[in-house]
């Protein structure tokens, strides 16, 4: 896997924010007003070679990729640089593509900006005056005429009652209102291949604007988190609040997932897969849609300041609604992401060229994958299927020994504590086998994390008591963190650990400890020391939970999930089961949360949920024709295969900058709260979608859609809340000041 640009690229990046830093900065901008055209930028950037980029090697140009070009956005973005770039990045393509002999002399006035050329996006037979995009300053504006590609005047292209082209708007850019079909017009095609060229330049600017609001959004966010960490209120800085750091938190988030959707669509045009074309309006919406967010909650952190033209923040706004409204409403592209997804339509992909990014896990990986795939189709029986479920119920001990005997339970463990010490990369890969035989995960995951911290913190008699039973798939282990008073605040345990000859003495009760039932050991953080701070008077054990003193009670979820209360009463474990120093149980602590808050996603039960909604809409009749084919329902599924997308590249992300040991910027905070919160929000909305039908609990489509609903009640819950994550990401992502309790 590989999610960094090449060294070309990121020296290229380097370049361009130079540049744009200079001559794009806010003084800049600002008197670029109110036309929104800066000549002298327009002419560095010829200069710097932006607009010879995507023109063909044999035309004169660079002849480099469309993830080249997004790359040159995303700082076109976080500049506000003043001009129609993108659009004159296509039509600079298009008139190399269609026209490079006849037009060599313009081509290569527009690759030195000397001529400007923009680009309008509706046939001029079906609309002869249209908004375009720079038409205020263009000297031309390649167009679709029908069955011909065509040469527009636009210096002609005005109406009879106005001498000029260019007109107050909304963010002062160069937009302006042509009379295409009124003016000067010369045929650059007329034949199937120049429809097909124009209809790809359409396709590839709008991953170009998507990837200039991506830069857009990440400024404006970034300004108005360091503005956080400055302001003060009531004595601290705003940042502090909640109310400001968790929404800037779930935008950071959006807009990581929007860039790297933008990327993968790169990846995936460039090796034809067939979602590729869906993507691309997907990730167009997406963008656009992220940009309204960030530029609307960042404008607020700066209060009533952030409405005077004082500060620069207004400009992200306006422009973030300029560039994402040019092609009309952008529920339209969520539409038409919907119609490629679900109603058959087709669309000429652009080329994107030399892409160097690689989501693939690797042979390795695959090879793992196959081998489990193989012991579960051969393993899970017609019975043991019915018995599956994603919960600690769907455990079952006889094939927990047999994973163990294959060495298939814990295979990044090193190989002597029976594992395969298989990389990161496999483990994901493995996961999705786990996910696609529908068998629960629940009881390797939590075992794993105990025997882990066994590892690390335990003595030799727990590991040949304990850690041993684990690696033979004889013994399970549940988690003893949350108590009924504390919930997550799990530094504030009260259940005592006291002194008791050689040994321990633990007293209280622990919450939610699931699978606690069917478990041999719970891994218990207690209270030793009430004279300190809180966090520092902890220390951990492992208790046998058939020990004496030990009850077990069942909580019944509504998710047909079954958790547990336990209580501990004068339950005696020797010291040699401890966990780490006493008092010390906040680095084994840490350890723990660490792992459980390592990243991991949703994204399975995304995708099965979404395909299940897509099938039970074949299936229900909507006046007279299936639900599938009514463009509310595509549009509905296509946002939520947008979520499962993003959570698949957030999770992607999380993953390789694990491996590639970046720094630590809450990159799993971000996987698990996004996907869960998406989750949540598809699995309400796909239940909505599909009802009545979806309150069924009969197996097939409509139960797997009512068993989500449920499901994704407890996943912006367990394993942290969403709200903890947020002030994780806010923290490490944007810098803010820490927002929970010293």
């Amino acid at each position: 896997m590989n999610l960094n640009l090449s060294d070309d690229q990121r020296m290229m990046r380097e370049n361009f924010a130079r540049f744009l830093n200079e001559e794009s900065s806010k003084v800049r901008v600002r008197a670029a007003q109110p036309s929104g055209f800066d000549p002298r930028l327009w002419k560095g950037l010829a200069e710097m070679g932006a607009f010879s980029m995507r023109v063909p090697e044999e035309a004169g140009g660079l002849g480099l990729g469309l993830l080249d070009a997004t790359v040159l956005m995303e700082e076109v973005g976080r500049t506000l640089a003043s001009g129609p770039i993108a659009e004159t990045l296509v039509a600079t393509r298009l008139l190399a593509l269609l026209g490079a002999e006849a037009n060599a002399e313009l081509l290569d006035k527009v690759m030195r900006g000397e001529t400007l050329v923009s680009i309008a996006f509706q046939d001029i037979a079906d609309e002869p005056v249209q908004w375009v995009a720079g038409g205020a300053v263009a000297d031309l504006v390649i167009a679709r005429n029908g069955k011909q590609i065509v040469l527009v005047d636009a210096v002609t292209a005005v109406g009879s009652d106005t001498d000029s082209r260019g007109e107050a708007n909304l963010a002062s850019t160069p937009l302006a209102e042509l009379y295409l079909a009124d003016a000067a017009q010369t045929t650059l095609s007329s034949n199937a291949a120049g429809l097909t060229a124009f209809a790809q330049a359409i396709e590839e600017w709008k991953l170009l604007v998507a990837a200039a609001l991506s830069g857009l959004s990440r400024e404006a966010v970034q300004l108005a988190a360091a503005y956080a960490c400055e302001r003060e209120a009531f004595g601290q800085p705003i940042g502090t609040y909640q109310a400001i750091s968790h929404p800037l938190a779930d935008r950071i988030t959006d807009i990581d997932g929007g860039k790297y959707f933008v990327w993968k669509t790169i990846h995936d045009i460039a090796h034809s897969e067939p979602e590729a074309g869906a993507e691309i309006s997907l990730a167009a919406w997406w963008n656009a849609r992220t940009a309204g967010l960030a530029v609307v909650h960042a404008l607020h952190v700066f209060g009533g300041y952030g409405l005077t033209t004082e500060y620069d923040i207004h400009l992200f706004n306006l422009r973030a609604k300029d560039w994402s409204l040019i092609l009309g409403d952008p529920e339209r592209l969520l539409e038409e992401g919907g119609r490629r997804l679900y109603g058959g339509e087709t669309v000429a992909l652009p080329d994107a060229g030399d892409v160097s990014l690689d989501f693939d896990l690797g042979d390795q990986a695959r090879a793992m994958a196959a081998e489990l795939d193989a012991f579960f189709t051969k393993t899970l029986t017609p019975e043991l299927k019915a018995k599956a479920h994603y919960s600690f119920d769907g455990f079952d001990a006889g094939v927990h020994r047999k994973l163990a005997e294959a060495k298939l339970l814990f295979p990044d463990w090193p190989v002597e504590y029976g594992g395969r010490a298989a990389p990161p990369y496999s483990m994901s890969a493995l996961s999705h086998v786990w996910e696609e035989h529908n068998w629960s995960h629940h009881a390797v995951g939590t075992t794993s994390m105990v025997g882990t911290m066994i590892r690390r913190f335990g003595s030799d008699e727990l590991k040949r008591d304990v850690l041993s039973k684990i690696i033979s798939g004889e013994a399970i282990c549940s988690l003893g963190y949350s108590e009924p008073h504390c919930g997550s605040d799990v530094f504030a345990a009260k259940t005592r650990a006291t002194r008791d000859g050689d040994g321990w003495r633990i007293d209280g009760s622990k919450m939610f400890t699931s699978g606690a039932n069917i478990a041999q050991y719970v891994i218990m953080l207690t209270r030793t020391n009430t004279d300190v701070a809180k966090h520092k008077g902890l220390t951990m054990f492992i208790v046998p939970l058939d020990a004496p003193g030990v009850e077990v009670q069942p909580v019944y979820t509504f998710q047909e999930e079954r958790t547990n209360i336990t209580y501990y009463e004068g339950v005696k474990v020797p010291d040699s089961y401890r966990l780490g120093d006493v008092d010390a149980g906040l680095k084994v602590m840490s350890a723990g949360l660490e792992l459980e808050h390592g990243g991991g996603s949703f994204a399975g039960h995304q995708r099965a949920m979404v395909d299940a909604a897509a099938e039970l809409c074949r299936e229900i009749r909507y006046r007279g024709r299936p639900l599938i084919e009514d463009p509310m329902a595509q549009k509905r599924l296509a946002k939520s295969m947008t979520h499962f997308f993003l959570t698949e590249m957030i999770a992607r992300r999380s993953l390789w900058s694990a491996v590639e040991k970046l720094p630590n910027l809450a990159y799993g905070p971000m996987a698990k709260m996004f996907s869960s919160e998406k989750f949540l929000e598809d699995a309400a909305d796909l239940l909505d979608l599909t009802a009545p039908y979806s309150l069924s609990k009969r197996e097939g489509a409509a139960g797997l859609l009512n068993l989500s609903y449920r499901h994704a009640q407890g996943t912006t819950i367990y394993g942290g809340t969403s709200e903890i994550h947020r002030s994780m990401i806010a923290e490490r992502a944007l810098g803010l000041p820490r927002s929970r309790a010293k």
